[in-house]
């Protein structure tokens, strides 16, 4: 895979196997059969578990049997997994960042030796509820409540656009606590087998196809007040998580592109018109040099943003502005990529296109291409736009 700045040079042995052993991973178990999931909309579901037996899920968290690897060795298996398909690394993102991170951050001891063993090892799929129908760019205007009454809590309202959900065992949904002075929000694990809760999924989608996608539907839904995640409250709980979980996007459309160039590469190369290879002809080499330059860019990024994290000096409107170039970064690139195999890039045998189509979700999924702009925008000026 690309690296053309030699960065992978500088990684100690633990990120080395990590990244080999999903680079290995996705190339025997994802590659062969990831195009016609893509088709048929489903997900390879036999990989759950394996990935769990592999430690893919929130390998950066410690304890609970969790291994505690580094940010960067995180950000490759991020970037692996994408360069298979994006739904897996979607699928592992949830788990991990939206769904066990603010349990292992946030949770009760109860509620992480309950949970984070079964997540960690893919015995359980947990999914991560805060986009409503009706708000999306603007979660805190969420309509989700949760009542307390004498027995836990009593939530109604409906999500969507969840990741895992018609598959998941545990939602972790964001929902305003009305019985609290200030209506704040806070997180409550609903187990989905409980009463008034369904799941129904999503389908005839046009992009992240090998991805279950689906919503959350509440209607009178009792949950204890032990599934309360007692750290937080208000609007920090869920926006920290989407940090976490946008880190892993910087690393993982880096993925995606890389797969992309080194496909367009290969075509290239063996491709023969007008008596020579594509690759020979100066306007093929012109696109080659952009994409192996735009890619390099992301995956600085990409590293700098691990240093920062692991030191403890990450902000979140960092991981705003590497989330919004990597993602349109890697959307551009895909184009240029799927263009160079000519007809032959709109079938399912090659990637580019696929990865075209679901870098449209990954555009705007955790935080559109303009919000992450208006993120940046407010840090370097102080105003405000969005409100």
């Amino acid at each position: 895979m690309i690296d053309y700045l030699g960065l992978e040079a500088d990684l100690g042995e633990e990120e080395r196997m990590v990244r080999d052993t999903a680079r290995e991973f996705v190339e025997n178990e994802v590659a062969p059969d990831v195009g016609q999931h893509w088709i048929d909309g489903t997900f390879p579901m036999d990989l759950i578990t394996e990935m769990g037996e592999l430690g893919f899920y929130a390998p950066n968290l410690d304890g609970y049997g969790l291994p505690g690897l580094s940010e960067t060795a995180y950000g490759l298996l991020m970037q692996e997994l994408e360069a298979g398909d994006s739904g897996l690394r979607s699928m592992a993102s949830v788990q991990g960042a939206l769904v066990m991170y603010p349990i292992h951050a946030y949770g009760s001891d109860a509620q992480k030796a309950e949970w984070l063993p079964a997540l960690g090892g893919g015995e359980r799929v947990g999914c991560f509820g805060l986009t409503e129908p009706e708000h999306g760019s603007d979660p805190a205007a969420m309509e989700t409540t949760a009542e307390r009454d004498a027995d836990g809590y009593v939530l109604n309202g409906s999500k969507t656009w969840i990741t895992n959900a018609p598959i998941s065992d545990l939602a972790l949904v964001w929902a305003k606590d009305t019985s609290a002075d200030g209506d704040p929000v806070r997180g409550f694990l609903v187990e989905t087998d409980r009463d008034g809760v369904t799941t129904n999924e999503i389908d005839e989608k046009l992009s992240l196809r090998a991805s279950i996608t689906g919503e959350i539907s509440l209607q009178n839904a009792r949950v204890p007040a032990e599934n309360v995640l007692p750290g937080v409250e208000g609007m920090k709980g869920p926006l920290s998580c989407l940090t976490q979980a946008r880190y892993g996007i910087a690393w993982g459309t880096v993925g995606a592109a890389m797969d992309c160039f080194e496909t367009a590469l290969e075509y290239a190369t063996d491709r023969e018109q007008f008596g020579k290879p594509i690759a020979g002809f100066q306007l093929q080499q012109e696109k080659l040099a952009e994409m192996a330059t735009q890619i390099s860019l992301g995956q600085l990024l990409a590293h700098r943003l691990a240093e920062l994290k692991e030191r403890g000096d990450l902000r979140p409107e960092q991981v705003s502005m590497a989330k919004r170039n990597n993602a349109r970064m890697a959307r551009e690139q895909s184009r240029v990529a799927r263009e160079m195999l000519g007809g032959n890039g709109i079938t399912a045998d090659y990637s580019p296109m696929r990865h075209l189509t679901n870098l449209e979700t990954v555009y705007t999924y955790e935080g559109t291409d303009d919000i992450h702009s208006l993120i940046i925008g407010h840090d370097l000026t102080g105003i405000p736009a969005f409100e």
